[in-house]
C-alpha cells in the first residue's frame, strides 16, 4: 500500500509538475515513514529537472498538436491551453531566476516564445479561408508571408504571420487580420484615386475641432488635444484632426507645400492619407503653368526640365515613322514616365521630387543623349528628315531639338537662330516703316528714328 502511494505521488510530479499542492487525504496529519525519506530527497533533487519539463511543456512534436475540442455541455475542454499558460508562467519565474545574459537565460527566453506562439495558435486556430475576398471595394488576397513585421491596420496589433491568416489589399495595401476582416468600415482608397485624382492644393486647410464635433474625421471616436479621452493627432495634408487608430503618425511629401514652397519635408499624416499619397504620387495631375506660373522663375531646375520634355516631345514623330527605333522601342526609356511623350506641361509629385533631389535631371539627359544619338548619328532615315537653313543656305542639317536653331510656328521650318532672330527684326522694321508711311513725313522721321534705336 505504501508503494502505491509513493508511486501515485511519483506519477503526479512528473505528469503535472506545477500542482503540487493535492496530497492523499490518507497521509494529511501524519509524519512520513522513513522509507519514504528517499521519496522526497529525491522529489527535492528532481526540482531542475521539473522546471526543464516545464520549458519544454507544448514543445514536444505530437504533444500540443492542433487540438481536437470535445464539447462537453456547450463548452470546450481546455486543458491544453490551461498547461502551456502554466508552463509560460514557469519559464517567466525561471527567467528573472536565472544569471542575466547567460546561456540557460537566452534558452529559456526563446522556449517562452514557443510556448506563446503555441498558446496563441491553439486560440485562434487557423481555418480554410478563401485566397480572394472582396469587401467596401477592397480586393484582399491572402498573404504566406510568415514575417512579423506587419501591422494590422483595423486593430492596430501585430500580425503574427507564423500562426495567423491575414490580408493584403492589392489596390491601397490595406493590412488585417482574418479575423478582423468583418470589421473593416473604410473603403479602399484606390477607388477614390480612381473617381478623384486631384490634390488637396492649400497648405494644411485646418478647420478645428469643433466643427469635427470633437470626434475622430474617419471613425468619429471622441478625442481631444488634452489625450482624454484619446488624443487628437493633425493630419497635414487635410488639415483634420484623427484618433491613434486611424493616425499612426506616418510621414508623407505634401503636394501644397511642394507647389507653392518647393518644400519637401515629410509631414504628418494619417494612413488614409499617407495611402492616398502613395497612390497619387506617380499620376502627373499637376499643371505648374495654371497653379504656380512663378516657380519656373525661382527653380531653375525646372526650367531646364521643361527644356529637355519639349525636346523628347520634338524627336517623338521621329522614332513613331522610324522602322528601326520601333524595333528598338526607344521610347520606352521613358515607360515609368509616359506623361513626358504626351505633353510637356503635366507633372506628377515624383517628378517634382526627382527634380529637387537632381536625379531626373540626370536620367532624362542621359535619355535626350540616346535619343538625338539615334536621330543624328546612327539612323540615316532619320537624319534624312533633316533640314537646311533656308534663310543662309548654310551650315550642317538642322533639327528642330538643337540649342542653336529656331522653328516657324506656321510652316513648322527650322533655321539657324540667329539668322531667325536677325530676319524676324528686319520684316518688323519694315512692317513698320510701311505702317509709319502712311502717318506723314514729319511723324514718319521721329518714330523711324525711335524704331532704329530700337532696333
Amino acid at each position: 500500500m505504501e508503494y502505491n502511494e509513493r508511486l501515485a505521488r511519483f506519477r503526479q510530479g512528473h505528469v503535472n509538475p506545477f500542482d503540487r499542492r493535492e496530497i492523499d487525504s490518507s497521509t494529511e496529519g501524519k509524519d512520513p515513514p522513513k522509507h519514504e525519506v528517499r521519496s522526497e530527497i529525491f522529489s527535492s533533487e528532481s526540482k531542475t529537472q521539473s522546471s526543464d519539463r516545464a520549458m519544454d511543456l507544448g514543445l514536444a512534436e505530437d504533444h500540443f498538436s492542433r487540438p481536437v475540442k470535445k464539447v462537453i455541455q456547450g463548452s470546450f475542454v481546455a486543458s491544453d491551453v490551461e498547461q502551456l499558460k502554466q508552463a509560460i508562467a514557469e519559464c517567466k519565474r525561471l527567467i528573472l531566476e536565472l544569471p542575466e545574459h547567460s546561456e540557460k537565460q537566452k534558452d529559456t527566453v526563446i522556449k517562452l516564445i514557443h510556448l506563446r506562439l503555441k498558446l496563441q495558435e491553439l486560440k485562434d486556430p487557423e481555418e480554410d479561408e478563401p485566397n480572394l475576398q472582396v469587401l467596401l471595394e477592397h480586393r484582399f488576397s491572402k498573404e504566406k508571408s510568415k514575417s512579423v513585421k506587419q501591422m494590422c491596420d483595423k486593430c492596430s496589433t501585430i500580425i503574427w504571420g507564423l500562426i495567423q491568416t491575414w490580408y493584403t489589399c492589392t489596390g491601397c495595401y490595406y493590412r488585417c487580420h482574418s479575423k478582423c476582416m468583418n470589421l473593416i468600415n473604410k473603403p479602399c482608397v484606390r477607388s477614390k484615386v480612381s473617381h478623384q485624382s486631384e490634390y488637396e492644393l492649400s497648405i494644411c486647410p485646418e478647420v478645428g475641432l469643433d466643427k469635427q464635433d470633437y470626434r475622430c474625421a474617419e471613425c468619429r471616436t471622441p478625442i481631444s488635444l488634452r489625450g482624454v479621452p484619446n488624443e487628437a493627432r493633425q493630419c497635414d495634408y487635410t488639415g483634420q484632426y484623427y484618433c491613434s487608430s486611424c493616425h499612426w503618425n506616418d510621414t508623407a511629401i505634401i503636394p501644397s507645400r511642394v507647389i507653392h514652397n518647393w518644400e519637401f519635408e515629410p509631414r504628418q499624416v494619417c494612413r488614409t492619407s499617407m495611402r492616398y499619397l502613395a497612390l497619387m504620387i506617380s499620376r502627373p495631375v499637376l499643371k505648374l503653368k495654371e497653379i504656380n506660373p512663378l516657380l519656373f522663375n525661382f527653380v531653375e531646375e525646372l526650367v531646364e526640365i521643361r527644356k529637355l520634355r519639349q525636346d523628347i516631345l520634338l524627336m517623338k514623330p521621329y522614332f513613331i515613322t522610324c522602322k528601326e527605333a520601333m524595333e528598338a522601342r526607344l521610347l520606352l526609356h521613358l515607360q515609368d514616365r509616359q506623361h513626358f511623350v504626351e505633353n510637356d506641361d503635366m507633372y506628377s509629385l515624383q517628378d517634382l521630387i526627382d527634380t529637387s533631389s537632381g536625379r531626373l535631371s540626370c536620367s532624362l539627359t542621359e535619355i535626350h543623349t540616346t535619343f538625338a544619338k539615334h536621330i543624328k548619328l546612327d539612323c540615316e532615315k532619320c537624319q534624312a528628315k533633316g533640314f537646311m537653313c533656308e534663310l543662309c543656305k548654310e551650315g550642317d542639317i538642322l533639327f528642330p531639338f538643337d540649342n542653336h536653331t529656331s522653328v516657324c510656328h506656321d510652316c513648322f521650318a527650322v533655321f539657324h537662330r540667329f539668322v531667325f532672330e536677325h530676319i524676324r527684326y528686319i520684316a518688323i522694321y519694315h512692317l513698320l516703316y510701311a505702317l509709319l508711311w502712311g502717318l506723314g513725313r514729319d511723324r514718319f522721321s521721329s518714330l523711324n528714328f525711335v524704331v532704329t534705336i530700337s532696333y
